[in-house]
Order: structure tokens, then sequence, then C-alpha cells
């Protein structure tokens, strides 16, 4: 059963978290310029106007995990020049984060990046934070050899590269569905649901079946502060 309350976390060896509209809110401007630069990068790839790449990159999405894997296999686009292209980004939009900074030093175990995205734009938006200091690895997209969340197998690598054993470690998120492998692995889930999340509508997700999700929270610096020892 899922639980709004934080209950005892002391079993977790290793937090896995999540980066975009997770370590930062869904409502801050930065993953929209992304949004924006694929639509873009998709038509002048593919030479669409651009209400069809949007289209298409929606699709990508819903269907393969990635806007980028759907590009790999079904028009044998290479990764690193949309990768570069969607990151080359404003990253001074987001506020500095001195509150998470606070309760990530006060949490224990090991705190880890995986991402859809790249080391590098994983990198900006840490240091951005203030909360790059933390964290001992970055799982991203070309370590998962861009098989993106939620395929399981992804997470499978991802756990053996890290040495994460699942039944000690937590999974942070903003989409539920990314969870459904966590939770079948063992893992603790915790979503952070967050009101008009720009991506439940494209995936059609729903709220019916959250059987995969542990804890949820629409505060993830106040869920983490009801885990986290006392200062």
């Amino acid at each position: 059963m899922n639980s709004q309350t934080p209950t005892d976390m002391r079993h977790v060896e290793s937090w896995v978290f999540d980066l975009d509209n997770t370590l930062y809110p869904a409502s801050s401007s930065l993953f929209p310029q992304i949004d924006v630069r694929m639509r873009q990068f998709i038509a002048e790839q593919l030479k669409l106007p651009l209400d069809e790449a949007f289209a298409l990159q929606k699709r990508y999405y819903r269907e393969y995990g990635t806007t980028l894997r759907g590009l790999m296999l079904v028009h044998g686009l290479g990764p690193d020049a949309f990768l570069d292209y969607v990151h080359d980004i404003d990253h001074s939009v987001l506020d500095v984060a001195p509150a998470l900074d606070a309760v990530l030093a006060r949490l224990p175990g090991r705190k880890l990046i995986f991402t859809n995205g790249s080391e590098r734009h994983a990198v900006n938006v840490m240091e951005r934070l203030g909360v790059a200091h933390h964290f001992d690895a970055i799982f991203d997209i070309a370590a998962a050899c861009f098989i993106p969340k939620p395929q399981p197998e992804c997470y499978v690598t991802m756990a053996k590269r890290l040495g994460i054993k699942a039944a000690r470690s937590a999974m942070v998120e903003d989409i539920h569905r990314n969870l459904v492998p966590a939770a079948a692995m063992g893992m603790t889930t915790v979503w952070v649901r967050q009101a008009g999340h720009p991506d439940f509508h494209v995936l059609g997700q729903d709220d019916t079946d959250l059987s995969h999700v542990h804890h949820i929270t629409d505060d993830l610096v106040g869920w983490l502060e009801g885990v986290a020892p006392a200062p």
C-alpha cells in the first residue's frame, strides 16, 4: 500500500534519484526548453513542419520511452547530436536549492542519479541546484546503451553497474510508470506527484493502479526531511 507519510527507511543504503522534474519542480522553466529543442531538432533533421515534429516527438516518447529512442530505431539517427542539441539550454533558470542540499547532507546512504538524459546535462542541473557534491554516480542514457526507462533491462544494468542491492535501495521518480520495474526488482519506490505535470497528458497516465508505488509526495524536500535523521 502506498503512503504519503514517510515510514522507517533505515534499510535504504542507496538512494536512486531521477533528475528532470524530480530534483527540481516540474513547474520550472527548464524542461520546457528541452521540449522545444527536441521539436526543433526533429523538424530540422526530418524536414518536417514544427507541428508535425511535435506530434512525432510525443508519439515516440509514449511508444519508446524517449523521443531519442524512436529517432534511433525508426530513422537511424545517432544519439550524440540529439543530446548535445536538446541540452544546450539555459540552466540559470533553476533556483539554487539550499533546503534540498541540507536534507541530502542528512540522508544516510549513497545518492545516485538515474536519468534518461545525458551525464553532462545532469552535472549542469546538479551544479546549478548546488547539490552535485552529494551524488556518488550518474547513470545516464549512454550508460544504459540508449535503452531508456521504463524498459526493465536498463534498471538491471544500472543496478549491476552501480552495485545496488534492490531490497536495500529506494528510487525517487516524477513519472510513476518509471517505478514499475524498480518495484518489480524489490526497490522501495517514491513518486513525486506534481499537479499539472506536462507528461501526464502525453503518457495518458492516471492514478487507478499505483500498486508499484510505495510512497507518494508532492514535496520531495519535506518527505526527505521526514526520513532523514534530525540534525
